[in-house]
């Protein structure tokens, strides 16, 4: 009778608390949210969305449900955005209440849950990195300090790819040269030191870990089970290897980086005015206590990634238009030689009186933008946006792809065409003094490689059209430009062989 009795009693109580809840949420605050398809319990609309939410993707349901929508994915709010006055409102106006990161299950894997820059929250953890990171690495005097580097670097890539038979008659993948120039451009920077060619071990070693960080970090595969938390046990083989990968990369940054450069330091008792690269003014802010020693390895990491990887890509995007856009690349060849003479190199100053050259980049990075999502933002706190409540810690997309490619902004913006920055668009900049152009973001949590990334890609891609004739394969009369999406990425699918014909200077 006693056990009747109890087991009445706690059925009551599971009861009560069960009306509590009900009541307590009918009662509560009632949100007007963004609009959205109709979710289902426990999966939102995980079901009806996919794990593939690529810029593409989002803005067909941008075309349905308008410039602000929700899908909640799961435990996750994911707010996305697809107008300059509400991009506005997130990355400028309302900057310090969207200022935040979201992460999720492998970026905690390889940022240390927030100890970079890129991926922390927005507060003073982030605003001691960007301190610690602008002074080496992203201002102009280090322009200015590394330009004759990168200008050494692509006529390496000139020289190596003439003495290459193969180049002239059935074309070689240039993105393998191209990717030991950009490894090149970063690590003078991070740590004075440059790779010699592509066989060498620590290169292709150092080039396979991050692409398989890339390849791990940047899937969809594993966002059922970030989406939601019941489903994350069949992650438990992904996030074993993410854990193994990061380790290891760890490990090599340090054991044949950082270390030998704090060896280097101490041997030859550097003081301020001798530091000779970015990674001895980081060891510095770790010496004074502003850092430790693996926010000095996560520095390392984010510009592994960041800068390496999403400028390479861009290259990538620019050549291939420019095969497919013959009569672009001769405008672009004939301004080089009018403006500089013919057999005279491209140099970073000469950039600058290119015009055309820097449309040709702007176009690349408005078509192909390589984080056509841009990084994640989210609010800690609850917050407005376009009229609309938005729940604490959601996750914010602004669509910066579509934001430059739709029709009601743009004059034919399926067309690669640079003249557009040269007449109806000329005022528009890729600093984000326009939020239709967005390619780095605008505001607080902006991509602060804008200042090396541009030079890079203007150096690079004016070296190789005024040197050779950029042509498809034989049989071929253009490449192709499918793309391949990831959770920030927006790659080309098949790296692709291109015929590189000398040119007569």
């Amino acid at each position: 009778m006693d056990l009747v009795l109890l087991e009445k009693t706690l059925l009551g109580l599971f009861a009560a608390i069960i009306v509590a809840i009900v009541v307590s949420k009918l009662r509560g605050k009632k949100f007007k949210l963004p609009p959205g398809p109709i979710p289902v319990p426990i999966f939102g609309n995980w079901l009806q969305v996919g794990d593939d939410l690529n810029h593409r993707n989002l803005t067909d349901y941008a075309k349905k449900f308008g410039e602000i929508f929700l899908l909640r994915m799961g435990q996750r709010n994911l707010v996305v955005v697809s107008s300059p006055e509400l991009a506005k409102d997130v990355l400028h106006t309302q900057g310090v209440e969207f200022g935040s990161r979201t992460r999720n299950v492998v970026f905690d894997i390889f940022t240390g849950k927030g100890q970079d820059m890129v991926f922390t929250v927005y507060g003073e953890h982030w605003r001691k990195m960007r301190r610690i990171m602008t002074v080496p690495f992203f201002t102009n005097k280090v322009v200015q300090q590394y330009r004759h580097g990168w200008e050494a670097e692509v006529a390496r890539v000139v020289e190596d790819v003439k003495k290459n038979p193969e180049s002239s008659t059935n074309g070689i993948v240039l993105r393998r040269r191209l990717q030991l120039m950009m490894y090149n451009n970063m690590y003078r920077i991070m740590f004075d030191y440059r790779f010699e060619s592509e066989d060498d071990p620590l290169f292709n070693k150092l080039k396979a870990l991050n692409g398989e960080r890339s390849r791990l970090a940047q899937s969809f595969e594993y966002n059922y089970g970030d989406f939601i938390p019941i489903l994350r046990p069949f992650l438990r083989g992904y996030l074993k290897i993410c854990k193994e990968v990061k380790e290891r990369r760890l490990q090599l940054f340090k054991d044949h980086f950082v270390d030998e450069r704090k060896k280097l330091a101490s041997a030859t008792s550097m003081d301020s005015n001798s530091l000779k690269c970015a990674i001895d003014h980081i060891l510095e802010a770790q010496q004074k206590g502003e850092i430790n020693e693996d926010n000095v390895l996560y520095i390392v990491e984010n510009i592994n990634v960041a800068a390496i990887e999403t400028t390479l890509w861009s290259i990538e995007w620019g050549i291939a238009e420019l095969v497919n856009h013959p009569q672009v690349q001769r405008k672009l060849r004939q301004e080089i030689d009018t403006v500089l003479g013919p057999g005279v190199q491209v140099t970073e100053p000469d950039t600058h009186k290119l015009p055309y050259l820097q449309a040709v980049v702007k176009e690349t990075l408005r078509l192909r933008m390589a984080v056509p999502l841009l990084v994640p933002h989210m609010n800690l706190n609850e917050a407005k946006l376009g009229g609309y409540d938005i729940p604490a810690e959601s996750k914010i997309l602004v669509n910066a792809w579509w934001l430059a490619n739709n029709p009601e902004n743009w004059r034919k913006p399926e067309e690669f065409r640079p003249e557009r920055f040269l007449e109806e668009e000329s005022k528009v900049d890729a600093n984000g003094n326009d939020f239709r152009y967005l390619p780095f973001g605008v505001g607080r949590r902006s991509c602060p490689g804008i200042i090396l990334a541009l030079p890079i890609l203007a150096i690079t891609l004016g070296h190789l059209v005024q040197n050779f004739e950029l042509l498809p394969p034989p049989g071929q009369s253009k490449i192709d430009t499918a793309e391949k999406g990831g959770q920030f990425s927006l790659q080309i699918l098949k790296h692709s062989t291109i015929v590189l014909k000398p040119r007569s200077l």
